[in-house]
């Protein structure tokens, strides 16, 4: 399985990333591992979707970086 997830930082935005591997990955992120959310400290994992496979992943995370996308993951996976 891969996975499409969304990490709330502390500034407010959203982060969307993928993995085989989220146990692994969020605290990767939460120790600073990863250079693109280590300033934006602490996060929270806010939601994630599972997929079969790595493409589709990578497509999904695509996605859901375009504004079309950023609108359907507020709407379907970040209503609070």
């Amino acid at each position: 399985m891969w996975y499409v997830y969304f990490l709330e930082l502390a500034n407010d935005d959203i982060y969307v990333g993928s993995t085989s591997d989220l146990k692994a990955r969020v605290p990767a992120h939460e120790r600073g591992e990863v250079a693109s959310t280590r300033p934006f400290r602490p996060l929270q994992l806010r939601s994630y979707a599972a997929v079969e496979t790595e493409t589709q992943a990578r497509e999904l995370e695509r996605y859901f970086k375009t504004g079309s996308g950023k609108a359907i993951a507020k709407k379907r996976f970040l209503a609070r």
